[in-house]
């Protein structure tokens, strides 16, 4: 069909806009890759960084042979996996009976739900309700309080009711129990959802830093963000700059910051485009129904 010319210089400013989207929004991740494998003087440099003029692996050496700093990407990925993995079980196990209509009071149910999405018990409150469950200083403290997020678990109800109720009733029919449609039948005609809801609960997962800080004390069960915010913003693991190096040590501490934010930021980015795929067919199927 052919295109008229306001057509086509509104397709040209689109494709112009989403070019330079791209650039803003990948520039800050090639600007601090940069400066990791930058000398100090590279580092301070002002202007633009794509690339480090003077390479140096002294940042990255510093980072990979901290202790700490595995140590803390250790218990992020065991707060990843297992948050994740079980935060999908449950909000299918709780997705699945709101979706049926057979269900008794189930609208009561979900307004119960959704009252959650609005209201919170507060800071304090949760603290000591922690507190009295014993998970202070325990790694169950990452996944059992956000174990199941209401929003997510409302996107996937409704994706649930699109499922026709025919093959349930073929299901039972063959002597299946509830558990057995929802893990064998049920789960695996959802997985653009799940793995959408998957995706958002990895990346909570691993940005999270906040109850780290709030319920753990003890540095063996620290996550790999604490210690970053440590760098970052604190500044008080800036001792991992060795007393030996001559020059400035603010020189040092550009490029191990911007050491410390890669490592940290790398493993999620290599994983998103592998589910961004599922993203939108996940999301738009799991709202048409409300």
């Amino acid at each position: 069909m052919k295109q008229s010319l306001g057509s086509k210089v509104f397709q040209a400013f689109l494709i112009l806009f989403m070019v330079v989207l791209c650039i803003v929004m990948l520039y800050p991740f090639v600007h601090m890759l940069a400066i990791s494998f930058s000398t100090p003087a590279e580092a301070l440099r002002l202007g633009i960084h794509l690339y480090p003029q003077k390479v140096s692996f002294y940042a990255w050496e510093r980072v990979l042979t901290r202790d700490d700093i595995w140590i803390g990407f250790g218990n992020t990925i065991f707060r990843t996996v297992v948050g994740t993995v079980c935060s999908v079980i449950f909000m299918s196990m709780g997705a699945y009976p709101l979706s049926r209509k057979y269900l008794p009071h189930r609208n009561v149910y979900t307004m119960f739900i959704l009252f959650t999405m609005f209201f919170s018990g507060g800071l304090i409150p949760t603290y000591f309700l922690i507190k009295s469950l014993g998970m202070i200083d325990t790694r169950w403290v990452y996944i059992i309080p956000g174990l199941v997020s209401t929003f997510s678990m409302l996107i996937l109800r409704n994706f649930f009711q699109a499922i026709p109720e025919e093959i349930e009733d073929s299901a039972k029919i063959d002597g299946a129990n509830d558990l057995r449609i929802l893990f064998q039948i049920i789960l695996p005609l959802s997985l653009p959802v799940l793995a959408t809801l998957s995706l958002w609960s990895a990346v909570g997962h691993w940005n999270a830093w906040f109850d780290a800080v709030l319920y753990i004390q003890d540095p063996s069960k620290q996550v790999l963000t604490t210690f970053l915010r440590r760098v970052v913003i604190t500044g008080e693991d800036l001792s991992m700059i060795s007393t030996a190096t001559k020059g400035s040590t603010l020189g040092f501490a550009e490029p191990i910051k911007a050491a410390t934010l890669m490592f940290t930021a790398l493993p999620i980015i290599v994983v998103y485009p592998f589910l961004q795929k599922y993203f939108v067919k996940g999301t738009m199927v799991g709202s048409l129904k409300g």
